[in-house]
Parts: structure tokens; C-alpha cells; sequence
């Protein structure tokens, strides 16, 4: 087996050494961290070549949660974690069920604090976990691994064809090397690291930029942001509190008692209060206008 896996990673681009980095070890501390920065800074510019197919995974991510449906990130190591990152942020920043938006992670919660070594080999636990939360055809699942090969995320990504749910594929390893169905594939490919074979490097901060894509562009496409500002977010903490004030005042050029009050009569909702300053209408009319543009507040102001 071990001879199989020395064959799947020898010619892979993540596994590569980088040339221009070579004599890093012989480096100042300075010199090290320039070469750091120097492949650091290609990396917006190779994430900006996916965007046609990183809108292709918004649409399909839209259109499963506008239906009742979910999305999963399924990762491991880094990848994993990063997925449990961005899953766990949305709940506080646009206001959605911790449900709707989920991050698996080889090996549990213990991965995500310390690395469980060999969990992320294991094909059949990538479809367990899915089916341990209730994966179903309504839902998506983005798995991630930036080697391409993964057993685990294969495993996920397999279940969730065969169950009918549709697959989206993050890899820093190119399109033509994938070796099962997805809907969609997306291949910033970041070549070789630093240090070689250390995908928390570039191929994490791809990895980063892109989940940061797929959530934000369809939470504002959920109606979740307003302008540029998040007006779906929870009260749950005193940052966010005073932060929900602080849009209110923003937008509608309330002061800071005024915002006070009116988020009071809105029990809290950011877009309710501002329906009802910008309209000039009351609690009920601002949220019958917010249920009838789908939680649009542009929309909801015309209506």
C-alpha cells in the first residue's frame, strides 16, 4: 500500500520542490521571509483565473440553499480545517442556522486542534460522516484537498453522487489529473511550496481565498448584505451588538439613540430596522415587505 501512495504523490505539483527556493535553508531571516512573500503574492492572480468555475460552485450552492439544502466542506488537515473555519464564521456574520453550512474534518473534532495522522486514508469515513449528518440529494458537498487525492474527501465526494447531491472539487492540483465526477472542479494550481509538500502554505491561502468567494458571494446573493454591510448578523456578542447600531446609523443617518431604539422595535434585526427608517413604515410593514422580497432590503424598499 505504502508503495501505491509513494506512486499517487511522486508527480504531483503540491509534492514538487520550487526551484527558486532551494538554498532557502543558507537564507537570513529577512531573505527567508522574501522568498516567502515572493510566491505568497502570485497566489491572487492563480485564484483569479478559477473565477468562471468558482461562480459555477456559487450557483450551485445558491440554488441547494435557496431549496432547503446545505452545503459541507469535507477536508482533512489543513483543508479540513479550513472548511470548519468558514462554515463556523457564517452563523455570526450573516445570521444563518449553523446547519445550513457545515465543515467536516477527518478524524473529529480532535483534528482540529491537534493533526490525527492516518485518519484522512480512511475512503469509507469520508461517507460515513456524510451520512451521519444526514446528507441528501437537496444538499452540496465541497470537498477540499489540495493533493487531489484524498481518500477521505473521495470517499465523501463519492457517497454524495451516488445519493444524487451535487459535487464541487477544490484541488491545487490541475483539472485533467482528477479522477472522478464532479459538477465542478476548482484548480488553482499554486505549484510548489516553500518548503516542499507544506500545502498549509500557498495552496492553504488558496484554499482560503476561494471558500471566502463561494460563502460571501452567495450570502449577498442570499440577501444577506446590503450595500457592502452584513445586515443578517446575530446579536451575540457586544462587538456585533454595537456593530448592528452602527450599520443602522451608516445607512440611514440615524443617530445613535434613534438606532438604539428602532433594532429594539426590530427585536434585533438589522434589515428591519432599516426598512423601517428608510421606508418610514412600522415593525409589521418592514417585515412584510422583507417576506416579499426575499429578504432583500434594496428590494424591500421599493416594494
Amino acid at each position: 500500500m505504502s508503495r501505491q501512495v509513494f506512486d499517487e504523490i511522486k508527480d504531483l505539483i503540491t509534492e514538487s520542490r520550487n526551484p527558486a527556493t532551494m538554498e532557502i535553508d543558507a537564507k537570513s531571516t529577512s531573505a527567508i521571509l522574501q522568498l516567502i512573500n515572493n510566491e505568497d503574492r502570485k497566489i491572487a492572480d492563480i485564484v483569479a483565473k478559477e473565477i468562471p468555475h468558482i461562480a459555477e460552485a456559487v450557483e450551485l450552492i445558491v440554488a441547494a440553499l435557496k431549496n432547503g439544502g446545505r452545503l459541507f466542506y469535507v477536508g482533512a488537515g489543513t483543508s479540513g480545517r479550513l472548511g470548519v473555519l468558514d462554515a463556523s464564521e457564517c452563523p455570526p456574520t450573516y445570521g444563518t442556522d449553523p446547519e445550513m453550512i457545515q465543515g467536516l474534518i477527518a478524524g473529529g473534532y480532535k483534528a482540529l486542534l491537534r493533526s490525527q495522522e492516518g485518519v484522512e486514508d480512511i475512503f469509507e469515513q469520508g461517507a460515513c460522516d456524510l451520512l451521519d449528518h444526514g446528507f441528501s440529494a437537496k444538499d452540496v458537498v465541497c470537498g477540499i484537498a489540495a493533493s487531489r487525492r484524498t481518500p477521505y474527501v473521495l470517499g465523501a465526494l463519492t457517497k454524495a453522487q451516488e445519493i444524487g447531491g451535487k459535487t464541487i472539487y477544490l484541488t491545487c492540483n490541475p483539472r485533467e489529473e482528477i479522477t472522478i465526477p464532479v459538477a465542478v472542479a476548482i484548480c488553482p494550481v499554486v505549484g510548489p511550496e516553500v518548503v516542499m509538500g507544506s500545502t498549509r502554505m500557498k495552496a492553504g491561502t488558496a484554499t482560503k481565498l476561494v471558500l471566502n468567494m463561494l460563502t460571501t458571494t452567495a450570502m449577498i446573493r442570499l440577501g444577506k448584505v446590503y450595500e457592502n454591510m452584513m445586515v443578517d448578523l446575530k446579536r451575540t456578542s457586544e462587538k456585533l451588538e454595537e456593530r448592528s447600531k452602527r450599520t443602522v446609523m451608516m445607512v440611514t443617518g440615524a443617530s445613535y439613540e434613534d438606532a438604539s431604539r428602532m433594532l429594539e422595535q426590530a427585536d434585533g434585526h438589522v434589515k428591519t430596522a432599516l426598512v423601517m427608517i428608510l421606508a418610514n413604515v412600522n415593525t409589521d410593514e418592514a417585515r412584510r415587505r422583507l417576506a416579499q422580497a426575499s429578504g432583500f432590503v434594496r428590494l424591500a424598499l421599493v416594494s
